[in-house]
């Protein structure tokens, strides 16, 4: 029996809606491509222009030596100079732009990918240098940790690169070799965090354009030389060295309240050295953890460091911050020693500091005046 004609078309609108269905796919297909492609085309040309023109601001960008062409891409990008590496590694392949030079740049979002690489092709410096006008504010009693944050904030420099410098051997002994007599001892410290701890004299500075991270440490470091040669003789007699000499300052630049007091602790210092015991600062110990502030915990003075001064006799291994000249002038001529006081601490209401000469004294003190206290030791 022959097969019904109607039955064997009827395949036909399944294979057209199949035909249709494989049309639409590839054409979404090429539509998509050819989208996909337009704003790839538009991105690449975008990013081939200055990221924004209109922003100047120069950005101090460090290219290690051995980077390549991509590595190099994505530092620039990652610094927000150009829009995208990729693009950056793609101009100057096809441009057969090469040779670019290890260094420190001064670059802007303003510049266009050529100007950039040919800036890289002329090279750039070995240090860090200033690039606008600026000033640089060095606060009384603040470590090198808190001025590399201050240098971050005011100059050109990173906090990155002033950290890298305090630790660049040649570069110290250079200056040691400068000024001897300034950092003779400190030279000759053992377990010191950073060898120029204490010796960067807290003032303001201008850092003029060209001026290099080098020049502005060496600023600070012939500073403190200068406030301190009138007074080499005197430390001398003092049988300190000048890093023992300093340390003491440092530790009184954040313990005095006033000059008198100043001059007092000083002196309660200077008598516990003598009979080999421990300082007991709490400055020492928030240097030793890092921090700057904060209630200190049993287990934080008893943290193993050379710096715990609660736990360790002597000086330790040098300053724990930049001291002012009152601070230094404090250490020159402390007060009361033959009065033989080993302890103090200071009512924070009424900024008072009582001095005691025993333990039993000194608890009897925090016992009576235990209002808004902070016990100092």
């Amino acid at each position: 029996m022959r097969n019904n004609p109607d039955e064997r078309r009827s395949p036909k609108p399944n294979r057209s809606l199949g035909r249709r269905i494989i049309i639409s796919v590839i054409t979404l297909i090429i539509v998509l491509a050819v989208t996909i492609g337009f704003m790839g085309y538009h991105y690449f040309q975008e990013a081939l222009k200055p990221l924004n023109p209109k922003d100047n601001q120069v950005k101090q960008v460090h290219i290690p030596l051995g980077a390549s062409n991509k590595q190099i891409g994505s530092i620039l990008q990652n610094q927000k100079i150009v829009k995208s590496g990729m693009v950056f590694d793609y101009y100057v392949k096809s441009n057969n732009m090469a040779n670019f030079r290890a260094g420190y740049y001064q670059l802007t979002p303003a510049m266009s990918l050529k100007k950039i690489a040919v800036r890289l092709q002329r090279g750039g410096t070995d240090q860090p240098i200033q690039s606008t006008k600026g000033k640089l504010l060095v606060r009384e009693g603040i470590n090198i940790d808190q001025i590399a944050k201050q240098v971050a904030a005011t100059t050109d420099f990173t906090a990155k690169d002033f950290i890298a410098l305090m630790k660049d051997k040649s570069f110290i002994n250079q200056l040691a070799q400068k000024y001897p007599k300034l950092l003779a001892s400190a030279m000759k410290a053992k377990g010191v965090r950073y060898r120029l701890e204490g010796y960067l004299y807290p003032a303001t500075y201008e850092v003029k354009k060209n001026t290099s991270l080098k020049n502005l440490v060496e600023q600070m470091v012939a500073k403190t030389n200068q406030v301190l040669t009138p007074y080499y003789p005197e430390i001398k007699k003092s049988k300190l060295t000048l890093q023992e000499f300093m340390t003491l300052a440092s530790l009184i630049e954040r313990e005095g309240v006033n000059q008198v007091d100043r001059r007092k602790m000083a002196g309660v210092f200077l008598n516990r050295i003598r009979i080999n015991m421990p300082i007991q600062s709490d400055i020492s110990v928030l240097y030793a953890i890092r921090k700057n502030s904060k209630t200190l915990t049993a287990k934080d003075l008893q943290v193993d460091s050379p710096y715990n001064l609660y736990v360790n006799a002597g000086f330790g291994p040098g300053p724990f911050d930049s001291p002012s000249m009152s601070s230094i002038s404090a250490v020159l001529h402390p007060l009361d020693r033959s009065k033989d006081y080993l302890y103090f601490f200071a009512n924070t209401k009424t900024q008072k500091v009582y001095y005691s000469k025993t333990y039993a004294q000194h608890q009897a003190q925090i016992e009576k005046h235990s209002a808004s206290k902070k016990d100092k030791n």
